[in-house]
């Protein structure tokens, strides 16, 4: 009874902070709902007695990707009414591409069926004498090894790509080499002048 009661308490509060995420009309109160509706989320898989992903949830996603996107937002000074302003000029196709999303949506939510044996799965998540952190990295280093090497490669194949996209060189603009700078003799990097007794420099 207390565990269901928990679990309406958790979805509630994770679909009307999901709901005020797309919502909210300061994207700064978006980020906050983003970061509750996170922190629900992983109560929920505490309640599935995955521990391991609700702490990763909590230390990954709250932690660092949405503090993250708190403080680009809060840090760009973006004028969102000027953004706004075209917001009805693409109305119609963002709203077609709503409406076909929510008819996947739909498509997929009918036809689900929940096997039996996957109620007696969920009621024993991870097998007897085993943690769930040590049968969650058993199924993922054993049986999804390849898929789960192959989303390493592709996520950092991403990151190399937003890193050289994003590093533009100005025109003008003094930059270090180190490799200069360590090659340095004192010769090259000091200059002795003498000056004559009470002359300023």
């Amino acid at each position: 009874m207390i565990a269901a009661l928990f679990f309406y308490f958790f979805s509630a509060v994770l679909i009307a902070s999901a709901f005020l995420v797309i919502s909210a009309r300061n994207p700064v109160h978006s980020v906050l709902f983003l970061i509750l509706a996170f922190f629900n989320a992983a109560g929920l898989f505490l309640l599935l007695g995955a521990e391991f992903l609700a702490m990763l949830l909590v230390i990954v996603y709250v932690g660092a990707v949405a503090v993250l996107f708190l403080f680009v937002v809060m840090m760009l000074d973006v004028d969102f009414a000027e953004l706004r302003q075209g917001f009805m000029r693409y109305l119609p196709i963002g709203g077609t591409i709503g409406a076909i999303v929510l008819l996947e949506l739909v498509v997929v939510v009918g036809g689900w069926r929940v096997e039996p044996s996957a109620l007696a799965a969920a009621a024993t998540p991870s097998p007897p004498g085993m943690s769930n952190t040590l049968a969650i990295g058993r199924v993922l280093y054993t049986q999804y090894a390849y898929p789960f090497l192959t989303a390493g490669m592709v996520l950092l194949t991403a990151m190399i790509g937003a890193i050289i996209l994003t590093l533009h060189h100005k025109a003008g603009v003094k930059r270090q080499n180190v490799a200069a700078q360590n090659a340095r003799t004192p010769a090259e990097a000091v200059e002795l002048r003498k000056k004559p007794f009470r002359e300023g420099v």
